[in-house]
Parts: structure tokens; C-alpha cells; sequence
């Protein structure tokens, strides 16, 4: 697997656009709590791909929901702050935060069909976005719903004219993305974008991402458990595990020197040219969320575990040596040697 073929973008000097700081997320059932996102933060930057990647259920789609404060009814957010150029989204009226939704911050969500509201027509719903937040007529708001959709597909009469049932999965995708990119924002939250999409669908989609990506006036923060769509667009990685970030890093460190056992893990087991016979596997699955132990969570998956991960509280995100605290990870026995050998 190749890595992204972009310079990694530079961050020391930037402030960042979005910042989410010490994000907790619960979510309620009838039996239990379950603690889905537990003290997660992270900073996006001006005209980079941030991926959050990890396996289904490691809070990476909670993360997303909880800064445009779109978690379901049975989900509470305990703390944290989430900051966009200065403002804070948690703490913004509603009226405001809807204006900001779509217009700065827009986001693709995992199914498009379902995101899609069933009994308005395509044209219908992309129209809405220039009436509400342009001020357009409706002719004005029809004629720069079909131009949006001009560059996506290649009946765009007849699918602005369609309901979202009459789409196929393909073209409902790259509506969506439409509707995301409609109004230029200067955020992009991507969560799942290539998901259960065909070969051909879904080389558009990235296609289409990475255009996104060349604009220097874009952010992007990647939601996914795809490495090969992180290595296609990633700047920095951060990989979740059960709700938390276990490291950090720039794409290249991530696919060459990966420091957590986890992310080492999920990176042997995918089909490399330069290691060439059969796929490692990943012992045991992901923790239950609602019985985590004090120790790491990772803790019974680990083939590096010492005595300390066994006696003491999980270990917090620290900078690996040498790193200038750019690649960072929580691991009291990291990785100390590269994936690829060398």
C-alpha cells in the first residue's frame, strides 16, 4: 500500500479551524451506559485531511455527530469544547449553529440514502440550501441546484427531478457530496464516504475527495476504517480505540513506523506488496464498552503487555521520542520497530 502521495501538511504554524478538546459521549439504553467517546481531542487545520480511523464502534462517527451537534435523543455529550475559528459550537444558539451547518461546516454522511429526506425531490433539497442560506428566489435556488449536480452527474435534470428511493446507492453518494460542497465550506466532516459503495462509485468518490483536498482553503476531517482511502487522502491520522485516540501521527510515520500495538495490528493484517504470503490477523475483537476496566483497553489483545499495563490505570496519549511531539501515542510498551523492516 502506497501512501498519500501528498507533502504532509504543516501544522506548527497554523492555528486550527476546528478544535475538539476533551469530548466525552454517552449513550443511554434501557439496560446500560455506554461511555462511547471518552476524552477525545483533536485539532483540524487549515487545508488538511484529518482520518479518524479505527474499527466500527470505536466512537469515530459519535466524534462527528457530537461537533455539529446531531447525536441521537438517547446520547448525552458529558463535556468537552468544540471550537470552530474561534466560536464555540456547543455553547452557539441553535439559529446560529444551523446557519454555520452547511455554510462553514457541512458534512457526508455514511448512507446517503437515508441522510436524503425521502419525500422531496433531489432538486428540492439542494434548492433549500440557497434559500435559506443565500437568500435566492426559488428559480434562482432550482437553477443553482441542477448546476451543483452538473458536475456530479450526467442527467441532472432527471435526478433533481427524482425522489432519493429512485436513486442508485452510486448516485445518492455523490448527491450527498453535492449537497455537502454546495455552498463552499471551509469544513468538510466525511464520515464513511466510500462505504458500501462499488469499485467505480467509489474511486469517484475518493476522486471527488481529493479535489476537495487540492483546495488549499478546505479541511477535512476523514471518518473511516478504510487505510486505503487514508493513505489515498490522509494528512494526519488519529486511530481510535474503544472511544479513545490510542496515536497520532502524519500519514507516512503511521504506515511506516506505527507505535501503538493496535494500529500496528490493523496495518499487518492488510495485503502489502512488500510482505508478500499470508495476512496477519487481530486476536480477539473490540471491548465491551459498557464493563471497560481501569487498565488499557486493549490490554487482552496486546502481545506487548508488560507488568505496568497489567497494574496501572491506561496509559495517556505521550510524544514518542524523537517525534518533537508530532507522533504521539498511549502505550507504557510501544512499537519499536518499523512495519516494513526497515
Amino acid at each position: 500500500m502506497n501512501e498519500s502521495p501528498n507533502p504532509t501538511a504543516s501544522v506548527t504554524d497554523a492555528r486550527p479551524v476546528l478544535a475538539v478538546s476533551g469530548l466525552r459521549v454517552r449513550y443511554r439504553t434501557e439496560e446500560e451506559t455506554i461511555p462511547a467517546v471518552r476524552d477525545v481531542s483533536l485539532d483540524l487545520f487549515p487545508g488538511e485531511v484529518l482520518a479518524v480511523v479505527g474499527e466500527s464502534g470505536s466512537g469515530k462517527s459519535s466524534v462527528a455527530h457530537a461537533i455539529l451537534g446531531l447525536l441521537p435523543a438517547n446520547a448525552k455529550l458529558e463535556a468537552g469544547t468544540v471550537s470552530f475559528r474561534g466560536r464555540s459550537l456547543l455553547d452557539m444558539p441553535r439559529n446560529q449553529l444551523q446557519q454555520v451547518r452547511g455554510e462553514e461546516i457541512a458534512m457526508i454522511f455514511q448512507d446517503a440514502q437515508s441522510a436524503l429526506t425521502p419525500t422531496l425531490r433531489v432538486g428540492e433539497q439542494l434548492a433549500e440550501l440557497f434559500e435559506s442560506h443565500r437568500g435566492a428566489s426559488e428559480d434562482d435556488a432550482r437553477k443553482a441546484a441542477v448546476d451543483v449536480l452538473k458536475g456530479l452527474l450526467a442527467d441532472p435534470l432527471r435526478v433533481a427531478d427524482a425522489y432519493p428511493f429512485q436513486l442508485s446507492g452510486g448516485m445518492a453518494q455523490r448527491v450527498m457530496i453535492g449537497m455537502a460542497t454546495a455552498l463552499d465550506p471551509s469544513v468538510i466532516i466525511a464520515d464513511e464516504p466510500t462505504a458500501n459503495l462499488d469499485p467505480a462509485v467509489r474511486h469517484e468518490t475518493l476522486s471527488t475527495l481529493e479535489g476537495l483536498r487540492d483546495q488549499e482553503d478546505v479541511s477535512v476531517l476523514l471518518i473511516t476504517h478504510d487505510f486505503g482511502v487514508v493513505a489515498r487522502l490522509a494528512d494526519r491520522v488519529a486511530v481510535m480505540y474503544a472511544g479513545e485516540i490510542v496515536e497520532t501521527a502524519d500519514v507516512r510515520s503511521i504506515f511506516r513506523w506505527p507505535r501503538h500495538p493496535y494500529t500496528f495490528g490493523l496495518l499487518q493484517s492488510l495485503p502489502d506488496m512488500h510482505r508478500p504470503g499470508r495476512m496477519a490477523t487481530m486476536p480477539g475483537h473490540a471491548p465491551d464498552l459498557a464493563t471497560l476496566p481501569p487498565e488499557c483497553p486493549f490490554l487482552p489483545r496486546c502481545n506487548k503487555a508488560t507488568s505496568q499495563c497489567r497494574t496501572e490505570p491506561a496509559p495517556r496519549l505521550m510524544p514518542v521520542e524523537g517525534s518533537d511531539g508530532e507522533h504521539m501515542v498511549a502505550c507504557y510498551n510501544p512499537i519499536a520497530v518499523s512495519l516494513r523492516g526497515d
